[in-house]
């Protein structure tokens, strides 16, 4: 053979080693789990864009502590929620560095956690973070469980070799694929209600006067498909319903019917400045307006000690809101407890409504708030975010505060004003029910009730309108668009594939050139 064929024949064998070598070196993803997780809200106030505006990842798994320098712009960074420092995201956000993705794990129960303090104000200070920035991202949130575990410290061995998971090096992939994140349109809220209509005497042409109790049911927070605000308000809602039932078994006997009509209302629309009361308000015929002596809004009782607060519009030197006041201060002493008052002036020219009470107050409807907050809180919190777990809400705060609110009725309605007198004694047929309390509280601390993603036939509606159909007539259900400043989007909920990254190289032999 010439030199020149010996040239051509050499170079075309390393030609053939080198196919061989990149054809043989594979990256395989080999399935390892497949993980329900659940999405940061992505939604728009007054046209500004907040929350997670990213659904689909794929990216290598990354984990904390991160050597220096790390550029994570193409990583998913998995971290337990005590573990994540937010001085960490609040400069990823801040200035606005790059980012793959975040899954955040979340412990099963508060039972899990040693600090149960220091696990509310974390969580509570992340979702303030995250829902008042906007975050270029996909944020996720998951369950932390033996498989996560086991994940989280197969990524931390392959980190500490030194070598960042990547096509050449392995690791773990984390994939979400999810449609792009699309408008809900026209959400709507829904308002329940119910009556249980008082005793009118023969000749009593008068209109019987109302007392309304309500309580608002939905939830607002960093997660939707886990806000499910078993304090905020499902503590409010199940005492509303207890207060109902209770009655309904008075009223069901014309001798121990009232003269007082009592309306109950399940309202929506709460975090958004109580949008559907306003609409249920508005609903009204003027006379049914007219008639309410006055509404109770539930709020927030489910986590109380001894204190529970009433907030008034109207100042407490006014004797009518001295005289409610003196019925809830009565009752509250003969068990122990303590109830104060806190006055706050409305102002009509400001949309910001604080309490549910103020929307009454809107209409000229005298009403107060019940809750254990002492002050109102800031817009978009204590709506039942991801603290507001079972865990956190007691049963017997619930139960204390029916029954406060039930003899305080009872003592208006029946006259009974300064007499010692249980009508709802503990062992007898009125007594407060704890099981059917506890009932309702277990089956809200598992439902989410983020408005915009509850349909008008949501199974939870209808449940809720069964209910109070058991102990009420004439109940109706109000849908109406929620107004307002906001567009939310969709895709709250996903699976994320876990893949880890096989490198699989194949050997060849070098086959010389016959000389």
């Amino acid at each position: 053979m010439s030199p020149s064929g010996e040239l051509l024949a050499s170079i075309s064998s390393v030609f053939t080693v080198a196919f061989v070598l990149l054809a043989c070196v594979e990256l395989g993803d080999a399935a390892a789990a497949a993980v329900g997780v659940y999405r940061l809200i992505q939604y728009d106030l007054a046209g500004a864009p907040l929350g997670s505006r990213a659904a689909v990842l794929n990216h290598h798994a990354a984990a904390l502590p991160l050597p220096a320098g790390a550029d994570l712009s193409r990583s998913a960074l998995v971290a337990p929620l005590l573990d994540l420092p937010l001085s960490f995201l609040r400069e990823y956000l801040v200035e606005k560095k790059h980012l793959g993705g975040l899954l955040i794990l979340l412990p099963t129960n508060n039972d899990s956690v040693d600090d149960k303090g220091q696990f509310k104000g974390v969580l509570t200070e992340l979702e303030k973070l995250l829902l008042h920035e906007q975050v270029p991202y996909p944020v996720y949130f998951a369950l932390h469980d033996d498989n996560l575990d086991n994940l989280l410290a197969d990524i931390h061995r392959i980190a500490s070799t030194g070598q960042p998971a990547s096509a050449t090096t392995g690791g773990y992939k984390l994939v979400v694929s999810s449609a792009e994140p699309r408008k809900v349109s026209s959400p709507t809220i829904s308002n329940i209600q119910g009556w249980l209509p008082g005793f009118k005497g023969e000749g009593d042409s008068e209109q019987l006067p109302t007392i309304a109790i309500v309580a608002n049911y939905d939830t607002f927070g960093a997660v939707p498909a886990l806000s499910v605000g078993s304090d905020s308000n499902g503590s409010g809602v199940v005492a509303l319903l207890e207060i109902a039932r209770l009655f309904s078994r008075l009223y069901s006997n014309p001798k121990t019917r009232g003269k007082y009509n009592i309306l109950f209302g399940l309202t929506s629309g709460g975090p958004y400045n109580y949008n559907g009361t306003s609409k249920w308000l508005r609903s009204f015929d003027q006379r049914v307006r007219e008639s309410i002596d006055y509404a109770i809004c539930l709020n927030n009782v489910g986590s109380w000690g001894n204190d529970l607060w009433m907030h008034v519009s109207k100042p407490p030197e006014n004797p009518y809101i001295k005289q409610i006041f003196k019925e809830f201060s009565d009752v509250s002493k003969e068990m122990g407890v303590s109830v104060g008052i806190k006055h706050k002036k409305i102002n009509v020219s400001n949309p910001r409504v604080a309490w549910e009470h103020e929307q009454f107050s809107r209409f000229r409807v005298t009403a107060l708030t019940l809750s254990e907050m002492s002050t109102p809180p800031d817009f978009l919190e204590s709506t039942g975010g991801l603290h507001d777990t079972r865990e956190s809400t007691d049963a017997e705060s619930v139960i204390r505060a029916a029954r406060l609110v039930s003899e305080s009725l009872a003592r208006r309605i029946y006259g009974l004003k300064g007499r010692n007198i249980d009508v709802f004694a503990e062992n007898s047929s009125l007594a407060i029910n704890p099981h059917y309390i506890r009932s309702w509280l277990d089956l809200l601390s598992r439902t989410p009730r983020v408005a915009p993603f509850l349909q008008k036939n949501d199974p939870f509606i209808a449940a809720l309108e069964k209910e109070l159909s058991a102990h009420t007539t004439d109940v109706r259900v109000q849908s109406d668009a929620l107004d307002g400043m906001f567009t939310f989007y969709d895709a709250t909920k996903a699976t994320l594939n876990v893949y880890q990254v096989l490198l699989l190289i194949c050997c060849s032999f070098w086959c010389s050139a016959p000389t």
